[in-house]
């Protein structure tokens, strides 16, 4: 199957609950926790497991797109927008709180949770986390040293519409040791695999919550369990404030001077209010009114967290720590769950960057990502969600392996505008021309000649360094929104694989935008399902050409997707893409670092530790060795894509099980692709703007808004 290559973009309030209690009795008894449950006028008892489906909403859009505060797009060049009827691409967007509303929210939330406390741990599920997709799986959150488990209030709606959330609440005078809690999330876990075997459930905690979840994880190595872990305390004897605790046992008096020191840890670093007010370009009066608030928040905010960890109650949380420590670490090797490991570099209580990444390199299938500007309390931090890092790691799975299909979670509006925004300084720099084909054969700069109803193969060629695809979805969505959904090399994939791996983070937006590794059951499930599937047949070995190779197309010699295009009726439509030669030259390429022994020896090994694709191919197109060419950058030029006319497959079926019928219709597509790469090149140097000088002239002489020319079609 067809591979693309190796793409350089990733491109004050009062809710009510269901609760659920289980007591730290021993697992033999008779008691039941679902019996046990028990409420206030703010909780409601419920055992139900809603379902339903996350409601979409419509999302206008055009080229170029400018977004509103919400994350919607306004049109622009008086272009004609999508039909607000069509289907949107997008979920339901959840409007974010600043990181004051959360900390304020959060301590709301706890004071409410304590305020009848008293009795054995237990969970409660928030009522506003209903509305979930089907056979959502199970998220268990584990809590901190706040033991309250309104660690998550921020993020409680956008979880609860792909999650069933549990939350763990320690009430404030328990003093179950860590091995008990150990013990009271473990029969949770194995009652509810029992009750549903194929849904997976996801321990999400942080700093204390995190040994926990490792803890059961080693416990329970045949349990199906994926673990987020926030900060965890997995080496809390190295912890800054761990040689202060015996100072802290001796002068009890001094203890209330722990309080701020623990509310500026939630509180994240004063220095983000001012930088974020900058940004906004917020004048003095009103920089110096947010940070006011700020103060004034932290003040309201230490009674509550003297109710809520108590003296006695922050020293034995902090002698837990040690003791959860210890426990995990001797335990580490047994771990064997997937794990998504999110460190904070400016930590002040556990210093988590330094050790996660040892963490990372202990656990067997980890994923790591840091956030350097962030505190202890990475729920807490401003613009932090944990949904949108989940989609960009494709950490998301109802059964009991990853479908990279039905498992898809699509960006919400306000996660693509973010997207968007980021790769908007490449689109500014190049100023696509796009042209499509209309039935009749006429050439417009639109993409009114592609088909709107799926399914439909896009099949094209791959510029160097696979830079293009990231553009031409943004394009796609923004005037026809559709959702282009890209098969890509299986590298940009391996979460888990250890050594000479290449860096996964700056690819998340790759994912989130709907990647899928390349393989037959990937392109059959995309194209029953009518997706618009992006395809490049030339894969790394095309991204990767040598020098002088510009344009030159490396196809297999079989017709391996026009099969599976008849069998789903779907039209393949052929492109081709020009402009990477206007951005860069190849000096230094595949056959020149093959003559270095330092760099053959390099690229054999990480040629090998990735997943073959093309493991019956022969010829050129096989040669997909990993590699980086080194490149000599030139004064940016323009980029061009032609998107030719549509083949038709539907009602061909039995002309095309000829093998002979379907290697011909191969050919055409792939004669249409070098015919649309030839018309672009003739035609962009008739383009008088193709450089990049006479684009800002342009630009100094119109409206910022209005779309450059191009040549005459």
């Amino acid at each position: 199957m067809a591979a693309t290559g190796a793409c350089i973009f990733p491109f004050v309030f009062s809710p009510a609950y269901r609760r659920r209690s289980e007591s730290s009795a021993p697992a033999g008894s008779n008691q039941n926790p679902r019996l046990n449950s028990w409420s206030t006028h703010r909780f409601a008892v419920s055992t139900e497991q809603a379902s339903s489906a996350a409601t979409a909403t419509t999302f206008p859009s055009s080229r170029p797109v400018s977004f509103d505060e919400n994350g919607r797009s306004h049109e622009k060049h008086g272009e004609k927008t999508s039909d607000q009827s069509s289907p949107t691409p997008f979920m339901e967007d959840v409007k974010l709180e600043s990181g004051r509303e959360r900390l304020r929210r959060f301590f709301a939330e706890a004071k409410d949770l304590t305020r009848t406390d008293g009795g054995p741990p237990r969970w409660f599920s928030p009522l506003e986390c209903g509305s979930r997709l089907e056979k959502s799986p199970l998220l268990l959150y584990l809590p901190g040293i706040d033991g309250t488990g309104a660690g998550l209030t921020s993020q409680y709606k956008k979880l609860g519409k792909v999650f069933d959330i549990w939350c763990l609440h320690i009430p404030v005078m328990d003093r179950t040791s860590f091995l008990g809690l150990v013990k009271l999330v473990e029969r949770t876990v194995k009652a509810e695999t029992y009750r549903f075997p194929n849904r997976p459930i996801y321990l999400v905690g942080e700093s204390l919550g995190g040994c926990l979840a490792l803890a059961v994880s080693a416990r329970n190595p045949d349990i199906d369990l994926l673990l987020i872990l926030a900060n965890p305390a997995w080496s809390f004897e190295k912890s800054p404030i761990q040689p202060l605790l015996p100072l802290l046992e001796l002068m009890p008096e001094q203890l209330q001077l722990s309080y701020p020191f623990i509310l500026s840890l939630m509180a994240g670093d004063p220095s983000k209010t001012f930088k974020a007010s900058t940004e906004k370009g917020l004048p003095p009066q009103q920089t110096v009114g947010e940070l006011s608030m700020d103060l004034l928040t932290m003040t309201y905010c230490i009674p509550v967290l003297a109710d809520i960890l108590p003296k006695e109650t922050l020293l034995w949380k902090l002698q837990m720590l040690k003791s959860a420590s210890a426990y995990t670490n001797s335990r580490i090797h047994a771990v064997r769950a997937e794990t998504l490991l999110l460190t904070s570099g400016r930590d002040q209580l556990l210093t988590s960057q330094a050790k996660g990444a040892r963490l990372d390199d202990a656990l067997q299938r980890s994923n790591l990502r840091k956030f350097d500007g962030c505190g202890h309390f990475l729920f807490l931090e401003n613009d932090f969600d944990l949904v949108t890092i989940i989609k960009g790691t494709s950490f998301y799975r109802r059964g009991k392996s990853l479908d990279y299909v039905s498992d898809y979670l699509p960006p919400t509006p306000s996660e693509y505008k973010k997207l968007y925004e980021s790769n908007r300084w490449f689109d500014e720099i190049t100023e696509p021309v796009v042209l499509s084909t209309l039935e009749n054969g006429r050439i417009v700069r639109s993409l009114d000649g592609i088909p709107t109803e799926g399914p439909v193969l896009y099949v094209g060629y791959h510029m160097l360094l696979g830079i293009e695809p990231a553009l031409i979805v943004i394009r796609f969505l923004n005037e026809r929104n559709i959702l282009l959904r890209g098969v890509a090399h299986p590298m940009f994939f391996e979460k888990y694989r250890k050594g000479k791996m290449l860096e996964l983070e700056p690819y998340d937006s790759f994912r989130m935008m709907g990647a899928v590794p390349v393989s037959g059951t990937n392109l059959f499930k995309l194209l029953s399902s009518k997706s618009h599937v992006l395809l490049y047949p030339g894969g790394m070995r095309e991204a990767l050409h040598r020098k002088g190779e510009e344009y030159k197309l490396f196809w297999p010699e079989q017709s391996e997707f026009v099969r599976m295009a008849v069998r789903f009726g779907a039209k393949i439509v052929p492109f081709g893409t020009v402009g990477e030669d206007d951005l860069g030259e190849v000096f230094f390429d595949y056959d020149d670092q093959m003559k270095i022994p330092y760099w053959r020896k390099f690229i054999r090994e990480v040629t090998e530790e990735f997943a073959k694709v093309r493991t019956n191919a022969t010829g050129e197109v096989a040669n997909q060795d990993v590699h980086m060419p080194l490149i000599r950058p030139k004064i940016p030029g323009r980029f061009y894509y032609c998107f030719g006319t549509p083949f038709e497959t539907a009602g061909r079926k039995q002309e095309l099980r000829d093998r002979d019928k379907s290697h011909e219709l191969y050919l055409q597509v792939k004669s249409e692709v070098e015919r649309c790469i030839a018309y672009l090149r003739e035609k962009r140097e008739s383009d008088p703007y193709r450089s990049i000088f006479s684009r800002l002239m342009y630009r100094t002489q119109h409206a910022s808004a209005s779309e450059i020319p191009t040549f005459d079609l």
